[in-house]
């Protein structure tokens, strides 16, 4: 399979924003076994702000655009030296994709990108696509992460696109606040009714939501992609997810 795996903010670090280290240790070591399986993986890794504010002692996202692009130029290195050390353990190479709005927006920039992500699948590589906040604008950004996973699953023509959060899945209600809220296992169309249900907080550190996740989960299906969102608090659970046991949320794609 052709998978692209999400990974939010709150699943790479502490509360703190600095690196959570076991975890993704074992997350490096279970999608290098994967690959080793035979499954092509491109990852969609958010953090480098979180990352960058940990190592400057803040604990919560600021509010100015200069100190978050400052904040993701600091990140983004330790983020990528970390995969880069963790995967060559297990003998894999990764390449760093950082895009803005604009390769989405225009054609030739669109174009190049989907020959550099097929070309590194190709030769084996594992993509880490962020978007580049150090440079982004209002008029180019993407603006989240799991919006980015959706376009980028849509480029590679992905089999799954899998959202690991800190969350089991889409629930009919706020599972923190809402002890009636129950998990929907599997969503076979996104309509209106479910964009209803989806809040709008995410995490300190990040920038998603259940709001953003809807969104990716209807721009996947809508090209026959299958998308699932589950907790990746143990990376095991993408052992699971392909076994098909995994607890989560599973929104089916609407094959043409």
């Amino acid at each position: 399979m052709r998978i692209v795996i999400k990974v939010g903010t709150s699943t790479l670090a502490h509360k703190t924003g600095l690196l959570n280290i076991k975890r993704v240790e074992k997350m490096c070591k279970v999608i290098s076994d994967l690959k080793n399986a035979g499954h092509e993986i491109v990852l969609v890794s958010s953090g480098a702000i979180g990352m960058g504010l940990g190592k400057i002692g803040l604990t919560k996202r600021p509010d100015d655009i200069s100190t978050c692009q400052a904040a993701a130029a600091i990140g983004q290195c330790e983020l990528m030296y970390t995969y880069d050390k963790l995967f060559a353990e297990y003998n894999h190479t990764v390449a760093q994709i950082l895009i803005t709005g604009a390769f989405v927006a225009v054609e030739d920039y669109g174009k190049n990108l989907n020959n550099t992500l097929y070309r590194l699948l190709q030769l084996g590589v594992i993509p880490i696509v962020n978007e580049n906040d150090t440079v982004t604008t209002e008029e180019i950004i993407i603006g989240d992460n799991d919006t980015l996973g959706a376009i980028i699953a849509n480029r590679v023509n992905a089999d799954l696109l899998i959202i690991l959060s800190d969350i089991d899945g889409f629930f009919t209600g706020d599972p923190n606040t809402d002890p009636n809220a129950e998990r929907i296992s599997v969503v076979r169309e996104v309509t209106d009714e479910l964009e209803a249900l989806a809040g709008k907080p995410g995490s300190r550190l990040g920038t998603g939501g259940m709001v953003t996740k809807i969104r990716a989960a209807k721009l996947v299906t809508e090209n026959g992609i299958d998308m699932v969102i589950a907790n990746g608090k143990d990376p095991d659970i993408l052992y699971d997810i392909l076994d098909g046991t995994a607890v989560c949320t599973r929104f089916i794609g609407r094959k043409k």
